[in-house]
């Protein structure tokens, strides 16, 4: 993470950017973790000081990148609820909900970082927390059925609508609203993996639903 310099760095800004960075590491991690494509198409890497596994395969790099890139203008301006990475079964049903819910900036925190990387410090091993506990989140869930698929869902608050500041971009991935089927699951049962301190600039929570009966023949 680089710590940037200056008089009148914007707390809220560099939260956003943090977030949406940290954001699309996690989405590459949990589809590796989880199995949902081939080892061979991913590749190690190092974040936060924590080995992670980035997909190799364009398209797919392209669809989670966009799909980020796409949120960005929705979390600066604290729109943005919660991102849920859902995974479905061969037959479009949800198994599984990785949820990311994030909160604005405490506004009693100071408005600009000046000099001190204090507060940027901090989260950066608060993310590393994050990543090592979805590492290990496999070892606390239920496999997932062959052939799942994933989503990326955004849950923005009640009124608002997902745009951007690059209208060519909103045509190319466009986002639709999401079908009900896939917004929630059957008796979930939920797993908090990782929170944010109270005092951290960017204030996140990270849970996984599961369905436990993924399918007749995962136990």
């Amino acid at each position: 993470m680089a710590v940037r310099d200056g008089p009148d760095i914007n707390l809220h800004q560099v939260a956003s950017d943090i977030f949406c960075e940290f954001l699309e590491v996690s989405i590459h991690q949990i589809l590796h973790v989880r199995g949902l494509y081939p080892e061979g198409i991913f590749e190690r890497k190092k974040k936060y000081g924590v080995p992670i596994s980035m997909c190799r395969h364009p398209e797919l790099s392209k669809y989670i990148s966009d799909a980020v890139n796409g949120i960005k203008c929705a979390v600066k301006k604290n729109e943005v609820q919660k991102v849920v990475v859902v995974i479905l079964d061969s037959e479009r049903t949800p198994v599984e909900r990785f949820v990311f819910e994030i909160a604005p900036v405490q506004q009693n925190l100071k408005e600009s970082l000046q000099s001190d990387d204090k507060y940027l410090l901090e989260l950066e091993q608060s993310l590393r927390a994050f990543l090592l506990r979805i590492n290990v989140s496999d070892s606390m869930l239920h496999k997932v059925p062959a052939d799942s698929t994933f989503n990326i869902l955004v849950h923005t608050k009640g009124g608002s609508a997902m745009e951007t500041d690059d209208t060519h971009f909103l045509q190319e991935f466009p986002w639709m609203a999401a079908d009900d089927s896939v917004c929630s699951l059957k008796d979930p049962k939920m797993i908090p993996l990782k929170a944010t301190g109270a005092e951290s600039i960017l204030r996140m929570q990270l849970y996984v639903e599961e369905t436990v009966n993924k399918s007749p023949d995962v136990t």
